[in-house]
């Protein structure tokens, strides 16, 4: 089954009052299905942001992308999703993720668990809130039932089997921590094979999850080999046609990026595409050229 598009924005740009608003209403405006807010410190809290976000527009779903696990007790998280859900109307999308940046954990008094524990704490965390929010006598209730659409984040044979298992939102990250703690960007083929392992785990699902990608860079260009030479230091072991084909980047002209979007649903399946605040604007004529696609 093809899904059709949806685009999102994650507002990494700390904003408030007016401001916030005026951009959520361009966001809108734009064509953008789903306004998402991140969950770091330095940044607006996610969930009053989007409380404020659904008050300033009408259609976007409003999601979090994503929450860090470890810094919610999940009683307490099942309580700011219900009443969430309840003040924006029922628009509200959930996603998760184990948490990954030591400082934040460091600054917040966390201590910062080794991989296989922070995932285990997201496991538990979305055990619980299929228990929480499922709860009739639990109160508040969210207005989508038993619970808004969770959305888990990684690339982990756990978490994707968490996802496969949990999830009506698989999404998948561009890139991988490497042995020494820093960040190692996915080249097309090692995402593909993430791909093919949740799906492996999804097999026995009766309704296929929407799949995600966050898009880390757009640029709108005649010249995409110019475009891309600026990204080498990002990935310097990949070769220029390599990072050409790299899902996280979408770089062209508006009818060549949206043909390979077009390419990434029918190659990997994603549907459900996120760029990055920054690149909102440049963004906007992509979805109006695959509106109804």
């Amino acid at each position: 089954m093809t899904r059709p598009f949806r685009f999102g924005v994650n507002m990494t740009t700390p904003d408030v009052g007016e401001a916030w608003r005026a951009r959520c209403v361009r966001a809108e405006a734009l064509g953008y299905d789903v306004i998402l807010v991140p969950d770091h410190l330095g940044m607006v809290a996610p969930f009053p942001a989007l409380v404020a976000a659904a008050a300033a527009t009408e259609r976007p779903r409003l999601g979090t992308f994503v929450l860090n696990a470890a810094f919610w007790n999940p009683a307490l998280l099942a309580r700011e999703i219900a009443t969430t859900d309840a003040l924006t109307g029922g628009r509200l999308e959930v996603g998760l993720g184990a948490g990954y940046v030591r400082e934040e954990h460091e600054r917040a008094g966390l201590e910062f668990l080794p991989p296989g524990e922070r995932v285990g704490h997201l496991i538990r965390t979305v055990t619980e809130l299929d228990r929480l929010l499922g709860d009739e006598v639990e109160l508040p209730r969210p207005v989508q039932l038993p619970r808004p659409p969770l959305l888990i984040g990684g690339n982990g044979d756990r978490v994707l089997r968490l996802a496969a298992e949990h999830a009506e939102i698989a999404a998948f990250t561009g890139g991988r921590a490497t042995k020494e703690g820093g960040p190692r960007v996915l080249a097309a083929r090692e995402l593909a094979e993430r791909v093919d392992a949740y799906r492996g785990f999804a097999a026995g699902r009766a309704v296929p999850a929407e799949l995600n990608l966050l898009l880390q860079y757009v640029a709108v260009t005649p010249d995409r080999r110019a475009a891309v030479r600026e990204l080498t230091p990002i990935a310097p072991e990949l070769t220029e046609d390599e990072l050409l084909d790299l899902p996280l980047i979408a770089v062209g002209t508006v009818r060549q990026i949206a043909d390979q979007l077009r390419g990434l649903r029918e190659r990997f399946g994603f549907s459900y595409l996120c760029v990055l605040a920054p690149f909102m604007e440049a963004f906007g004529p992509v979805i109006e050229e695959l509106s109804g696609s």
